[in-house]
């Protein structure tokens, strides 16, 4: 049975990723901060105690800023596969907290592959690079594009990615960085600006929420759905040699974009609806990202399921079912019908 350990695993990408594995075989760790409320819920459907026969997914309290943890949960459980998802990662705060945006996002990534250096074993490790890298860099961007960061975060992965590839280049490490773009899902995050979005528009459906306020609307990005991605990991640890790829759609969309058409699909105005808050704009944007995934394409296989307008269908969905709503429903159907019987699910 394989072992693999994943940073972040209460996140997202960590959840899916966690279900990718367990369908898989895997015997699969996590890192978790230690809270006084808890923090799984993302994972809390596939957690079984570690009493349970059966149990295949073990947690750790831990923190990437604490070398000596981290090195002692890679010791004792000797995993083949780390993947590093763990980080600061929303950009607006990473301007309010730079300092430990970059212990984190930039050190810990340092403190992980050393470790593993240390270690003298033969393990695989997954870095979570981000197309915030790219920054000014014109679009579109692939594995060959200059960084061109404009956030402190942006600045942490920069810093990360080279990381990865010194310990790559010099210690013929096993080191991959995933360049992923924007990928959203129901999982993803309350306070980033797609889920707001979905949200919010269950939120006023259900008339508990008035007005919906946001901040930069031109900003463009690619945006993707989180299962299909975590999948792309895998698939780079299961190569014959470590590389670099970029992972995306290959469309780009405004915010502004993502506002109507979640708007349009539940029947609303978003004129009536949404306010500009001038505190949510960043001291510095990123204007356009957009994918060139050539590379995935022909050496992963790469090919993403569900784009743009399919993505808004599921995100308000599912928020709305959680409002208590009922959900409008189409969202629902595109999962079922492109991905039937998969580890995944719309919530």
């Amino acid at each position: 049975m394989k072992k693999a350990l994943i940073t972040g695993i209460t996140g997202q990408d960590g959840s899916y990723l966690a279900e990718l594995l367990l369908s898989k075989g895997y015997e699969v760790h996590g890192i978790i901060r230690r809270a006084s409320t808890f923090n799984t819920s993302r994972i809390d459907h596939i957690y079984k105690d570690f009493h349970e026969a059966g149990a295949r997914m073990l947690l750790h309290y831990g923190d990437l800023s604490d070398s000596e943890v981290i090195s002692n949960i890679i010791y004792n459980m000797e995993p083949e596969e780390v993947y590093h998802l763990g980080a600061q990662s929303h950009v607006r705060v990473s301007f309010d907290t730079p300092t430990y945006t970059s212990d984190v996002t930039a050190l810990g990534t340092t403190r992980l592959l050393e470790v593993i250096r240390r270690s003298g074993q033969p393990i695989r490790f997954y870095q979570a690079s981000s197309s915030e890298m790219f920054g000014s860099a014109k679009p579109p961007q692939s594995e060959k594009t200059q960084f061109e960061p404009r956030s402190p975060y942006a600045c942490s992965k920069a810093y990360a990615y080279w990381m990865v590839k010194n310990y790559r280049d010099g210690y013929g490490m096993f080191a991959s960085n995933g360049i992923l773009f924007n990928h959203e899902s129901p999982r993803r995050g309350e306070t980033f600006v797609t889920r707001k979005v979905t949200r919010g528009i269950a939120s006023i459906l259900a008339k508990r929420q008035k007005y919906l306020y946001l901040g930069n609307l031109e900003a463009k990005r690619d945006w993707g759905y989180a299962p299909e991605y975590v999948e792309v990991m895998w698939k780079m640890l299961q190569q014959k040699r470590s590389q670099d790829f970029v992972t995306g759609t290959g469309e780009s969309h405004s915010v502004k974009e993502f506002v109507d058409a979640a708007f349009s699909y539940a029947g609303l105005a978003p004129s009536k609806y949404v306010k500009i808050d001038k505190r949510y704009f960043r001291p510095t944007e990123v204007d356009y990202l957009i994918a060139d995934a050539s590379k995935a394409k022909r050496e992963l296989g790469l090919n993403l399921k569900i784009r743009f307008g399919e993505l808004v269908k599921i995100m308000l969905d599912a928020d709305m079912r959680a409002a208590g709503l009922e959900p409008i429903g189409e969202g629902d159907k595109l999962v079922a019908k492109n991905f039937p019987k998969r580890w995944w699910g719309a919530d």
